[in-house]
C-alpha cells in the first residue's frame, strides 16, 4: 500500500473581488483600497500612503464588505482582499459615512482655502465637494492657533489646519528614520507638533509638505509664491546627485517655483532630499552669469562682452602654442553635452586629458568596468557590503532605499567605514579600519582563517551565502583611491558573482564618465586603445596616447605645461581636495576658459568666461549611478544670452574649423546611439517613448560585432602601501556633508544658511590625551598646510582619528590634504 502523502496547497496567485458590481483579480495581501485603485475605483482616504505602512486614523476609506457573513463597515486601507469578497464603495453606508467623517474633519478646519498653499491642489477641497456634505451644521467658534509657525528653515506649520492623519510623523519615523515630528497632546488637544528646541532638521522634511493632505505644512521657499493654475509642469531629472530621482518641475512666469516628487518605482519612490527639493532657487538667482565675461586690462577683472568676442578670445587662447590643453569638468552636464565636449576635446582640440571627476572619485576604467548593480538588486540582496562615504549626506534617497530594506525586508549590512555613519546603526555588522586600510579590512573579512573577533566572524557568515552587491565608493578625500579599488578588488576575486552599485556622488558623473569625459576613455564604456579604429573612422585622428587625469592635469598647469585649460561647471579651487596644487594650478595655466552657470572662486579668475543653461533651463538625458538613462526637460528659458553646453561646444569647434556633425539634441543622440557601445538600442524614440517614465538601462547584450565591446574590469589583488601610524598624529577622514559651500546651495537663500561649517571631530579619549577641551579651537597642522579649528567630541569617531567635513564655509580640510599622500596625518595642538 503506497504511502499517503499530504502536500500543502500553493498560495493562490490570484484571488476574485468584486468592486462596484466588477470581478477582477486581486493580488493575495493586497489592501482593498490599493485594490481597487487598481481596478479603477478610487476610494477617497487622508491617512494612507502607498509607501507607508496603514493605521486607519482618518477613516475617510469606509466601505462596505463582505465576505460572506454580511456587509460591514471596514476601513478599505486596513483590510487584505479575499477570494470572493464583495467591496461597494458607492453604497448609501459608505457615502453617509464619508460625509460625517468630513464633517467632522471640517469642524475646527480653518476657511484658509482663499490664502493656503494647498487651495486648488487640496485632497480635503477635492473629497469634501465629492464625498462631503453641502453645508455644515456648525456654527460655534473654530479652533485658533499662532500661526505659522517656523518648526524648520525649510517648513512651516499651521496647526489649525492639521487633521491628524499621521502622514508626516509616519513618514518622519518610518521612512526618513528622523522621529522629529510628532503627535503632542491628547484628546481635543492633540496636534502635530516638533519636541521644544528641537528643530525639524531632517534632510527630507520637504516630502512631508508634499504628502500632507491639507495646508498644515508648507514650505517656507514656495509660501505664497504661486497657485496651482499659474503653475506649467514638465516632468524631469534631479541633478543634484548621482541617484537621478525623478521629479515635477513647475514654473510661474517663466521662473521656476517648486519641485515635486515623482514616484518612479526603481528609483526614488517619489521622495526627494531638501537639497534636490529646494536647490531650484540657485536657478531663479541674481548671482547667475548671463553675459559672457573677458578679462579686461590689467587690474581691470572680468567685463562683459559679446559671445562672438569671447569665443574668438576663447579659441585664440586654446590654441596658442607653448603647451597642451586639457579639460576639468562635466559631471552637470546632460549626457548629449558631455558627449559633444569629448568629441570636441580629442578632434578639436587634440587632447585626452579630460576628466569629469576632481580627483574625488574612483578611476573611470576601474569604476565602468565593474559589473553593475541596480538600486533594486541592491536592496533585494541577501547582504550588502558598503564600502562607500556616507550615504545620508551624499546620496540621500539611496539611503532611505536601502533604509526601507534594511527595516521591512530583511537586508543584512556589513559596513566597512573608519568612522560612524548614519548607516551604523541599521547595518547587521559594522566594522572599523583605519585610514588607508580598506583593502586589508576586506582581507581580513575574506580570510576564513582570520583570527579576529566576533563581528568580524559575524561578517564572514553572512558572506557565505546569498545574493551580494557592494556599495562601493570613496569614503574620504583624505586619502587615495587605491585602497578602496585594491578592496573591490579582493571582493571579485573571492566573490565572483559579486555586484557593484557606485556611490559617485555628482548630478551626472557616470553619464559623463560613460560619454568619454575621462582620460582614456572613449564613449560608451571603450578604452582609448580598443576603439581607436572605431572611432577614428567616425571622428577622424584621436590623440595618440592616454591624457592626464585631474590631479596631473593640475600638475602640469601648476608647473606651466598646461597652455588651454577648460573648466566645465567645476571649481578646482573649492571641489578639488588638494586647495594648495588647485591654487597654483590655476596661476599657472596659461589660458582659462571658464563654462558655468556662476562665477566662482576659479571663475574669477579665467580669461573667458561663458555663461551655460542649467537644471530646468535644456533638454537632454542624464545617467544614474545603475545605468539608468533619464530624461532631463527645459521648462524655463535661459537668463540672459546663457546657451546649452552642448552648443557652446558646436560653435568654438566652428571657429577650431571643425564640424563635429550635429546641430541638435536629436542628431547628438542619433550618433551616441550608433557609436557608443553601452548605449546600443537606446534610441531616441525609446527615450520618448512611455518606457522612459522610469528610465531606461541599456539592455545588457552588447553591441553589435562591428563596434568594439564595453569595457570589463579584471581585478588584479595587489598590495596598498600606507604609511605607519605616528603615535603623535590623528589620521584624517574628510567626506562631503548635504549642505556645503558648493554653488546649489551658497545661491539658494534657504539652504545657505543649513551648511554645518567643519568643526574637528575627535574622539573623547583622544581630546583628553590632547589636554584639549570640548568645544576649544585648536591648531591642526599637516605636512602641507596650518590651520585653527574647533575641536569637537564625538564618541562615533575612533581613537587615533580625526574627522573634518569637506567643503564648508571658511579654512577646511582641503587645505590639509595632499593628494600625492596616500592618507593625510594632522597634529593637533593648543593654541
Amino acid at each position: 500500500m503506497a504511502d499517503d502523502v499530504t502536500t500543502e496547497s500553493a498560495a493562490p496567485a490570484t484571488v476574485a473581488v468584486t468592486i462596484d458590481g466588477t470581478t477582477f483579480d486581486a493580488k493575495p495581501g493586497e489592501l482593498v483600497i490599493a485594490a481597487a485603485e487598481r481596478a479603477g475605483v478610487y476610494i477617497p482616504r487622508f491617512c494612507w500612503h502607498p509607501r507607508m505602512s496603514s493605521v486607519g486614523m482618518c477613516r475617510m476609506c469606509l466601505v462596505e464588505v463582505d465576505t460572506g457573513r454580511g456587509p460591514a463597515l471596514q476601513p478599505s486601507c486596513m483590510i487584505e482582499v479575499a477570494d470572493g469578497m464583495v467591496v461597494e464603495t458607492a453604497s448609501d453606508k459608505a457615502r453617509q459615512a464619508q460625509d460625517g467623517v468630513l464633517e467632522f474633519l471640517l469642524v475646527n478646519h480653518p476657511l484658509d482655502c482663499p490664502v493656503c498653499d494647498k487651495g486648488g491642489e487640496c485632497p480635503l477641497q477635492d473629497q469634501t465637494v465629492a464625498f462631503g456634505p453641502g453645508e455644515s451644521r456648525m456654527v460655534e467658534e473654530k479652533r485658533h492657533f499662532e500661526k505659522p509657525i517656523a518648526i524648520s528653515e525649510l517648513v512651516a506649520l499651521d496647526r489649525e489646519r492639521c487633521i491628524l492623519c499621521d502622514r508626516c510623523t509616519r513618514f518622519a519615523s518610518e521612512v526618513a528614520g528622523d522621529p522629529l515630528i510628532t503627535f503632542i497632546g491628547r484628546g481635543n488637544t492633540t496636534q502635530v507638533n516638533t519636541f521644544p528646541d528641537d528643530p525639524f532638521s531632517s534632510y527630507f522634511s520637504g516630502n512631508t509638505v508634499q504628502i500632507c493632505p491639507v495646508g498644515a505644512l508648507t514650505a517656507t521657499p514656495y509660501r505664497f509664491k504661486a497657485r496651482p493654475w499659474d503653475l506649467e509642469q514638465v516632468e524631469s531629472t534631479c541633478t543634484t546627485c548621482s541617484v537621478g530621482c525623478r521629479i515635477a518641475v513647475q514654473s510661474s512666469s517663466d521662473r521656476v517655483v517648486r519641485h515635486l516628487g515623482v514616484d518612479v518605482d526603481p528609483v526614488n519612490w517619489g521622495w526627494l532630499c531638501d537639497k534636490g527639493r529646494f536647490g531650484f532657487e540657485a536657478t531663479n538667482s541674481d548671482d547667475r552669469l548671463t553675459s559672457p565675461l573677458v578679462a579686461g586690462p590689467a587690474g581691470a577683472g572680468l567685463v562683459e562682452t559679446s559671445w562672438s568676442v569671447a569665443l574668438d578670445r576663447a579659441v585664440e587662447g586654446l590654441t596658442a602654442e607653448g603647451g597642451s590643453v586639457a579639460v576639468i569638468g562635466g559631471a552637470r552636464l546632460t549626457n548629449e553635452d558631455a558627449y559633444a565636449w569629448s568629441k570636441l576635446a580629442r578632434v578639436a582640440l587634440g587632447t585626452d586629458s579630460v576628466d569629469a571627476q576632481l580627483g574625488d572619485g574612483l578611476p573611470a576604467p576601474f569604476v565602468l568596468g565593474l559589473p553593475r548593480a541596480t538600486i533594486d538588486e541592491a536592496c533585494e540582496a541577501d547582504v550588502l557590503v558598503l564600502l562607500a562615504p556616507d550615504l545620508k549626506e551624499e546620496l540621500p534617497v539611496l539611503h532611505l532605499r536601502l533604509r526601507d530594506a534594511i527595516t521591512n525586508h530583511g537586508l543584512q549590512v556589513i559596513e566597512l567605514a573608519t568612522t560612524d555613519t548614519s548607516m551604523t546603526s541599521l547595518a547587521a555588522v559594522s566594522l572599523r579600519y583605519r585610514p588607508g586600510d580598506a583593502a586589508s579590512a576586506v582581507r581580513t573579512l575574506l580570510d576564513a582563517s582570520a583570527e579576529s573577533d566576533p563581528s568580524w566572524a559575524q561578517a564572514r557568515q553572512l558572506l557565505s551565502g546569498g545574493s551580494v552587491v557592494c556599495v562601493l565608493g570613496r569614503p574620504s578625500l583624505a586619502e587615495a583611491a587605491d585602497s578602496v579599488v585594491a578592496a573591490a578588488d579582493l571582493l571579485l576575486t573571492e566573490l565572483s558573482a559579486v555586484t557593484f552599485l557606485p556611490a559617485l556622488r555628482r548630478g551626472n558623473v557616470l553619464g559623463a564618465l560613460e560619454l568619454g569625459l575621462a582620460p582614456g576613455m572613449l564613449p560608451g564604456r571603450v578604452t582609448l586603445d580598443d576603439g581607436r579604429d572605431w572611432f577614428t573612422r567616425a571622428w577622424g585622428e584621436l590623440p595618440a596616447v592616454p591624457g592626464l587625469d585631474t590631479a596631473g592635469i593640475l600638475a602640469a598647469a601648476a608647473d606651466g605645461r598646461i597652455q588651454g585649460l577648460v573648466l566645465l561647471g567645476s571649481d578646482p579651487l573649492a571641489d578639488f581636495p588638494d586647495r594648495e596644487l588647485a591654487r597654483r594650478a590655476i596661476e599657472g595655466a596659461g589660458f582659462v576658459v571658464a563654462v558655468d552657470c556662476f562665477l566662482n572662486d576659479s571663475s574669477r579668475q579665467a580669461d573667458v568666461v561663458l555663461p551655460a543653461a542649467t537644471s530646468g533651463e535644456k533638454d537632454g538625458t542624464t545617467t544614474n549611478i545603475e545605468g539608468r538613462i533619464s530624461r532631463v526637460q527645459q521648462k524655463v528659458t535661459p537668463p540672459g544670452t546663457a546657451r546649452a553646453d552642448w552648443i557652446i561646444a558646436v560653435e568654438l569647434a566652428d571657429r577650431l574649423g571643425i564640424d563635429l556633425g550635429f546641430d541638435s539634441l536629436g542628431a547628438i543622440w542619433a550618433e551616441i546611439e550608433r557609436l557608443a557601445p553601452s548605449f546600443s538600442g537606446v534610441t531616441r524614440a525609446r527615450l520618448s517613448g512611455p518606457e522612459a517614465l522610469a528610465g531606461i538601462l541599456p539592455d545588457p547584450i552588447g553591441p553589435p560585432a562591428d563596434r568594439p565591446g564595453p569595457l570589463r574590469h579584471h581585478p588584479v589583488p595587489h598590495q596598498v602601501s600606507v604609511p605607519p601610524v605616528d603615535a603623535y598624529a590623528l589620521r584624517l577622514v574628510s567626506g562631503r556633508r548635504l549642505y556645503d559651500a558648493g554653488v546649489g546651495v551658497a545661491r539658494a537663500p534657504h539652504l545657505a544658511g543649513l551648511a554645518p561649517g567643519a568643526p574637528l571631530l575627535v574622539n573623547p579619549y583622544d581630546l583628553d590625551r590632547l589636554g584639549v577641551a570640548d568645544g576649544e579651537t585648536v591648531r591642526v597642522t599637516s605636512r602641507t598646510a596650518r590651520l585653527d579649528a574647533v575641536a569637537a567630541a564625538d564618541v562615533g569617531v575612533p581613537r587615533g582619528v580625526a574627522v573634518m567635513a569637506f567643503n564648508q564655509p571658511g579654512p577646511g580640510a582641503a587645505e590639509l590634504i595632499d593628494i600625492a599622500d596616500p592618507v593625510t596625518d594632522v597634529l593637533v595642538e593648543t593654541r
